[in-house]
């Protein structure tokens, strides 16, 4: 349980985490989007922050986090204390003993830090989601979720019954190899349906709230509702994304949270790119139903100045009931990003812990 519950530092009202797209702006590279997840981490452990997680994407040109448990060992050997995990990994994707073989491994890179937070949507589109997969019939991949992360269980704990036809499969490493924790596993969604199954299995819930607003608080009252207490939680804990952005002046926040609105209305109407520059962004020419859309996403994302970011997050916090907050930056410069993390790190008055 205390792998799972973060404490709150500094004056913020609930613990702070990371949520890393591993973004690629317009002229970089994957390497450069990369090196910047590290810098990113290892900057979000010594200001306090609680989680670094990443995102599983595939086929977007501007998003750089295509293998989760890739990079995650990766930052693994960059970091000491702060949690790892996935946010999430799309567990119709793989097989799951893929991933409970992925994640004991990194649970043995480092030790009581990973999280394994679970989505069963394809992250992605329709095409490439039947590549990943091998089928085309992708809705079975999401109607069989509650069997496929049973089976995931089984294969994390070692525990499949005498007769079932995967008894004598064991995932390495794993407690088969001798006593040890295992990544506790979240359940992510941006509906009821992850909401529902994480309440009936007493796990931790995440909610996508920085693109699913209207439904954050819904789903978040039917999952407290629905909470059945287990071994893992004996009360409900939920965690909610939410793009932020701090910059010194409201001027330069709201010039760099249109690279990411801009990004998102090329994604939506099916022109997937790298994330445009602020100049770009600028001179872009949106349509009068671009701008719509643009206006509806800003409205969502928590920017301006730190203590402009500082406020619309207390009242995010205070409006939704969140238990934590992980902050997602979706800019087009690393530099950007980092800053942000910094900004808001002191306008809450986070410790600098080396």
């Amino acid at each position: 349980m205390d792998a799972i519950r973060g404490t709150a530092s500094g004056s913020a009202p609930v613990p702070l985490s990371v949520l890393d797209l591993a973004t690629v702006g317009s002229g970089t590279t994957a390497t450069t989007a990369l090196r910047t997840s590290v810098d990113i981490a290892r900057r979000a452990e010594a200001r306090g922050f609680h989680r670094y997680w990443v995102a599983e994407h595939h086929s977007m040109p501007g998003v750089a986090s295509s293998s989760p448990a890739v990079i995650l060992a990766h930052i693994a050997a960059h970091t000491d204390r702060i949690r790892l995990g996935s946010g999430g990994v799309m567990l119709p994707n793989h097989a799951p003993l893929v991933i409970a073989e992925q994640f004991g491994t990194l649970e043995a890179f480092a030790p009581g830090r990973v999280d394994l937070g679970l989505g069963r949507a394809p992250g992605t589109d329709g095409a490439t989601a039947a590549a990943l997969r091998r089928t085309e019939r992708l809705h079975e991949g999401a109607d069989e979720f509650p069997q496929q992360l049973a089976e995931l269980t089984r294969f994390l704990d070692d525990d499949f019954p005498d007769g079932h036809p995967y008894a004598r499969i064991h995932a390495v490493p794993g407690p088969v190899q001798g006593p040890a924790a295992r990544p506790p596993i979240w359940l992510l969604g941006s509906s009821g349906f992850s909401a529902r199954l994480a309440a009936t299995l007493g796990l931790p819930f995440a909610f996508a709230h920085h693109f699913s607003a209207q439904n954050t608080v819904p789903a978040l009252d039917l999952y407290r509702e629905s909470f059945r207490p287990s071994a893992v939680l004996d009360a409900p804990y939920a965690l909610i994304g939410v793009s932020a952005l701090a910059a010194d002046d409201e001027e330069e926040a709201r010039r760099q949270v249109l690279t990411g609105a801009l990004s998102m209305v090329r994604l939506r109407t099916g022109r997937p790119g790298l994330i445009p520059t602020p100049e770009e962004a600028a001179a872009y020419a949106f349509s009068p139903l671009e701008r719509e859309f643009v206006d509806s996403w800003l409205g969502n994302v928590v920017h301006g100045t730190p203590d402009a970011v500082r406020a619309g997050l207390d009242d995010l916090a205070k409006r939704t009931g969140a238990d934590e907050l992980m902050i997602t930056a979706n800019a087009h410069g690393g530099d950007v990003r980092l800053r942000s993390y910094e900004l808001i790190a002191d306008a809450y008055g986070l410790p600098r812990l080396g």
